[in-house]
């Protein structure tokens, strides 16, 4: 498949919901030094992030999100149709979140639900996946919920993960109306390198077991176990800088557009160096990029939205967004789609 082209179908509003709890980079000095510490700021671009506190669920965060949009937007719970919940921080390996959110949340139970499991393209997976339900049967409103406490499953000592990382939850309606016009997505997996990002052990190719728990000293002085987040950050640079400019290209020739006709662009907020390089290898002017990464780190498949949202008042009504992210496996997608009187919600804490 790759290219999909949907008319009348677009987001009707969004919100997100992160920790309260805020760690500021330099105040991890005493796991890394203050010369790594301002380098790791210089680069990545993360002064700050969130973290879920041991109690808080991905789940939650995204339960709080999806209840101010019903709080503060013309919907109804009656009139959600289908629930989508994309995590790799679900409550339990059985039964589903979705599942128990339906309840929570207090929807009907002739609703679909169901999760996906994916990391940093999920947003744009699920915004695929709603758009799809929306077009090809009788559902008129897709409840996208999009949630990590990626935090949970990386080690605070870990050079790759430990630093970049934060948590976060989104909710995004998704709907029927022909104001919406035009979109455009091109999805695309290679899982011939699902080792350059992985949690080695604990599911059911590698079982949990005491030695699998234990950190250990990595070749690049981080300590992890092999039941928390690896991740070989030049390969995943290395894939990305290559491979999104040629997406890019492809989804813009597919849509019959320039670049110059894009009002905003937002990449997974990966680092901001990496998407730099991505954007000018891109032709994207610089000054059309939206960021979160800053105040809420690599937040994986909440990343998107929490950028549109945390700049919304860079947002004029109408604009036309490319947006693109690249996650473990690897998957990756980019969308063309506009913002037509689209509700954008204050990001909240919980």
């Amino acid at each position: 498949m790759g290219l999909i082209k949907f008319n009348g179908i677009g987001i009707h509003s969004m919100s997100v919901v992160v920790p309260k709890e805020k760690v500021e980079t330099k105040s991890q000095n005493h796991l890394f030094e203050d010369e790594y510490l301002s380098k790791f700021i210089e680069t990545t671009g993360v002064a700050e992030r969130r973290i879920a506190r041991k109690e808080v669920c991905s789940s939650d965060l995204c339960f709080e999100a999806a209840n101010k949009l019903f709080d503060e937007v013309d919907i109804s719970r009656d009139e959600i149709d289908v629930l989508i919940f994309i995590s790799q921080t679900p409550d339990y390996k059985v039964p589903g979140s979705s599942i128990i959110l339906q309840d929570r949340l207090g929807l009907k139970k002739t609703t679909i639900a169901f999760d996906v499991n994916l990391t940093c393209s999920g947003f744009i997976y699920g915004l695929y996946l709603a758009y799809s339900l929306v077009n090809n049967s009788g559902t008129n409103n897709v409840l996208l919920l999009v949630g990590e406490t990626l935090s949970k499953i990386t080690s605070s000592e870990d050079k790759s993960t430990g630093l970049l990382l934060g948590d976060a939850g989104c909710a995004t309606l998704v709907n029927k109306n022909m104001k919406y016009g035009d979109s455009f997505f091109s999805l695309n997996t290679d899982g011939s390198s699902y080792k350059s990002v992985i949690i080695p052990a604990g599911g059911f190719r590698n079982i949990s077991s005491l030695a699998t728990l234990k950190p250990k000293m990595r070749e690049d002085g981080s300590l992890r176990s092999d039941e928390q987040l690896y991740m070989d950050g030049m390969d995943v640079f290395s894939f990305a800088v290559s491979l999104i400019p040629k997406d890019v290209k492809r989804i813009l020739n597919y849509a019959g557009m320039e670049v110059s006709e894009i009002d905003k662009v937002v990449f997974h907020q990966s680092n901001k160096y990496m998407m730099d390089v991505i954007a000018k290898k891109s032709k994207v002017e610089l000054s059309k990029m939206l960021y979160s990464i800053q105040k809420y780190g690599n937040t994986s498949g909440v990343s998107i939205p929490t950028a549109i949202i945390e700049q919304k008042e860079l947002i004029q009504n109408n604009d036309t967004f490319l947006l693109n992210a690249i996650g473990a496996g690897f998957s990756w997608g980019t969308a063309i789609l506009k913002l037509v009187d689209c509700t954008i919600l204050n990001i909240h804490e919980l």
